[in-house]
C-alpha cells in the first residue's frame, strides 16, 4: 500500500477520487464501503481510499502477462491517475517520498 499526500486545491472527496477512476480506467470501478477497486491491463486488482487527508493505493499486478504495450499502457494509466487525484507529477512524488523517508 502506498499513500500520496494531496496538493492544495484537491479535496480528499472519494467521488472526486472516483471520476478520476472513470477518466483514466475504461473498465468497472466496485464500491465496497469507502474504498473503490477496479482492474485493468496488468493491474489485476487497483484499490483506492482516503486515509486520513491522503490518497492510499494498494495494487496487485497480473505478472503473466508478457505484453510490452499492455504493460506500458497500464503503467502510463496508472501514472494519469495519480497526477489526477493527487495533483502531483510522478517527480514530485518521487521528491515527497524522499523527503519522508529522511525525516
Amino acid at each position: 500500500m502506498q499513500e500520496y499526500k494531496l496538493k492544495r486545491g484537491f479535496a480528499p472527496d472519494i467521488g472526486r477520487i472516483e471520476e478520476c477512476l472513470k477518466e483514466t480506467f475504461p473498465s468497472e470501478i466496485r464500491h465496497d464501503g469507502e474504498k473503490l477497486t477496479t482492474s485493468y491491463g496488468i493491474l489485476k486488482t487497483l484499490t483506492v481510499w482516503i486515509e486520513g487527508k491522503k490518497l492510499a493505493v494498494d495494487t496487485l499486478s497480473d505478472t503473466s502477462i508478457r505484453d510490452d504495450n499492455l504493460i506500458l499502457d497500464s503503467n502510463k494509466r496508472f501514472r494519469d491517475f495519480l497526477l489526477k487525484a493527487t495533483g502531483y507529477t510522478a517527480k514530485e512524488r518521487l521528491q515527497q517520498a524522499k523527503k519522508e523517508v529522511s525525516e
